[in-house]
């Protein structure tokens, strides 16, 4: 079985961050994925996003090489890019001209600030957008800047997640209407998005402004992470009563704190109490305790040990392709279960495989390369 998603043909223009992870995902699932890079270069077997994708590489400066890329996009379900907005228009590639070759395509456009508004011409990263959202105002300590949580929030959830959902959610679309549309994804819209339930808060008077103050950033004492007697962490989330109530019977905290648990005035004092009790044991003491119980504790693992440790091997959630670790394919499905990927080919590897599949013949072929379209 190849995934759910054989059959779907995907364009990606080659760049950094979401759109590669959206294509690596979409190919993970069983699309084929085209990428159309600058260059042809040597495989990087690290580079794993650019795994189970086919690339071509195309001098897009060259009227030869934007037609090349239009026939390219004319045979695919879905096109995804990542410029500033305006680039692919000036490239010849913009949703017009597709679409006049291409009614039926789906074109995903994921940026940070969106095809228009004030700052949709400004630069920007991760950092930036999860700024703008109030976002990265929660995240951190109390007394100290907010703290970037990787790229994680805006490029891949706020962005990738919503690429995927928007091009998705076109195809499904295009079953009833027979034409496709512009789907635009920015990050600035989709970190808000994820942000009902603390909007929620905000709403009821129930979510202080101050970093390290709240219930989900670090201010309940029994929903944060501590340091151990071996200088290793564990984090620990009993939100509810009844799990909570295991943490103070399993760490042989009072009792008392069961009565008023989501007292935040009671909270000061208690992150450094529960801070010296769990600083008595060391990671492995504290993993057996809490072994199968309800506490919500878990170990804070490095990178160097999530792939051996038993839940991620029974699920087989890391893999290693060439020995490079890696996650699996997710989410899992039960009829179309997804291949295992392949490892990342040459940026360039497929352009004349490629554009012999369209129609061009060997002749053609060689006078493209010969004009320095192909690269």
């Amino acid at each position: 079985m190849s995934g759910p998603l054989q059959g779907l043909k995907l364009v990606e223009m080659a760049g950094l961050g979401p759109c590669p992870l959206a294509g690596q995902s979409l190919a993970d699932l069983g699309a084929e994925v085209i990428v159309i890079d600058r260059k042809s270069r040597k495989a990087d077997p690290t580079d794993i996003n650019s795994r189970s994708k086919r690339s071509v590489a195309l001098n897009l400066k060259h009227p030869e090489g934007v037609a090349a890329a239009l026939r390219i996009i004319e045979a695919a379900d879905i096109l995804i890019e990542g410029f500033r907005p305006g680039v692919m228009e000036k490239l010849g590639l913009g949703p017009e001209v597709c679409h006049a070759r291409n009614p039926g395509l789906i074109y995903g456009r994921m940026t940070g600030w969106g095809q228009e508004g004030p700052l949709s011409q400004t630069a920007g990263h991760d950092i930036n957008y999860l700024a703008l959202t109030g976002a990265l105002s929660t995240i951190g300590l109390r007394d100290a800047p907010p703290v970037p949580p990787l790229n994680l929030v805006a490029d891949y959830a706020g962005g990738t997640m919503f690429l995927l959902l928007g091009v998705l959610a076109a195809v499904i679309e295009r079953q009833s209407s027979g034409t496709g549309q512009v789907v635009d994804a920015a990050m600035v819209d989709g970190v808000p998005a994820l942000m009902g339930l603390i909007h929620m808060f905000l709403a009821r008077g129930q979510w202080a402004q101050a970093r390290e103050s709240n219930l989900l950033d670090g201010g309940a004492p029994f929903y944060r992470c501590y340091r151990t007697a071996d200088d290793q962490f564990i984090a620990v989330g009993p939100l509810e009563p009844q799990f909570f109530a295991i943490l103070v019977e399993k760490a042989g905290l009072p009792a008392a704190h069961r009565d008023d648990q989501n007292d935040p005035r009671t909270w000061d004092d208690r992150r450094a109490e529960y801070a010296a009790v769990f600083a008595s044991r060391t990671r492995t003491e504290w993993e057996a305790i809490f072994a199968g119980t309800d506490a919500c504790v878990a170990p804070v693992l490095g990178w160097d040990e999530v792939e051996a440790h038993p839940h991620n091997a029974a699920r087989g959630n890391f893999i290693r392709v060439d020995n490079v670790l890696q996650a699996a394919a997710a989410p899992r499905f039960s009829k179309t279960d997804c291949a295992i990927p392949t490892p990342p080919e040459a940026p360039g590897t497929s352009t004349r495989a490629v554009l012999a599949g369209l129609g061009y013949s060997d002749e053609d072929i060689a006078a493209l390369a010969e004009k320095g379209v192909l690269v």
